[in-house]
């Protein structure tokens, strides 16, 4: 269920549009509270999407092919999509063990010839352990990855009361030299979204202070339809908060421009790639037998 994001329509407050959410023509609309239809519903323009945002794509595999260490030998991506990016990654850096994580069978597609497709949502990961045949069974797999991506707001289709949960397995699923990218839509990224309506969406969140602030409409106009579903957008303490909860730290952040893919300095200039690793005190010999992973 790779996340692929245009525009967002907030559920329950109203926003200035921007000249890309103002319709001319009249369009049959769609809404899937499931992200899973709705990818399913997208699949067949997935390479298009793709090549609208292919310079913000690229960039972000950039920075994760340039921060990959030497030697890595697995790889696990989380809401892959047709798994195409998490391929590319693996083969410029000779990971050979690929693994995708992807609930939508019709997203999948040719990725099965050249990776092992685990059926399941993210956050079913804490409760089963998959085999290469796509079946499972009780417990969590026992199976470490050298590096795990969950990018394009993947995220930010999981909803809240399960956030932590697929993070803790995130951490859980790391080797003890992993690094974990995880790519979000930032809420604040005025550049996207505008000066106006981030101005509103900054005072908001000043004055009311609630998770479900970042809960957007996420919606695509794709061949005389829109297409939308359930989304959330994020500011960078809202992540700090569940990585910490989580069992993970911050090894880097950088903040890459949606629209051209330049690395830009402020985080209100471009959405979040986030570089964390396991938190060192999971490993410390302190710590009790039956918490370690």
């Amino acid at each position: 269920m790779l996340a692929i994001w245009t525009c967002y329509v907030p559920y329950s407050r109203t926003w200035v549009l921007s000249p890309e959410e103002i319709q001319f023509t009249t369009l049959k609309a769609d809404h899937f509270d499931d992200p899973v239809a709705a990818y399913d519903r997208l699949a067949a323009e997935y390479p298009d999407l793709c090549r609208k945002r292919e310079l913000y794509l690229r960039s972000v595999e950039r920075e994760i092919v340039s921060r990959i260490p030497p030697g890595s030998r697995s790889l696990l991506d989380l809401g892959a999509g047709d798994g195409s990016r998490s391929i590319r990654i693996a083969a410029q850096v000779g990971i050979e063990r690929v693994v995708v994580v992807e609930p939508s069978a019709r997203m999948t597609g040719k990725s099965a010839e050249q990776a092992e497709v685990w059926p399941i949502r993210a956050e079913d990961l804490a409760q089963e352990s998959v085999s290469p045949c796509g079946g499972g069974h009780p417990g969590r797999t026992a199976e470490k990855f050298d590096v795990i991506i969950c990018l394009w707001n993947v995220l930010g289709h999981v909803s809240a009361e399960k956030r932590i949960a697929v993070l803790s397995s995130v951490a859980s699923l790391l080797s003890r030299a992993g690094i974990f990218f995880l790519d979000v839509n930032h809420r604040y990224n005025f550049r996207s979204y505008g000066f106006l309506a981030t101005s509103v969406r900054w005072l908001h969140d000043l004055f009311v202070q609630r998770e479900s602030n970042g809960d957007v409409r996420a919606k695509w106009n794709l061949n005389g339809a829109t297409i939308s579903t359930r989304g959330h957008v994020f500011i960078h303490d809202e992540i700090m908060r569940l990585a910490r909860a989580a069992g993970l730290e911050l090894a880097g952040r950088v903040v890459i421009d949606y629209d051209n893919g330049s690395v830009r300095r402020f985080a209100f200039q471009g959405h979040l790639l986030y570089i964390f690793r396991r938190n060192s005190r999971i490993d410390s010999p302190s710590v009790p037998q039956t918490s370690r992973i």
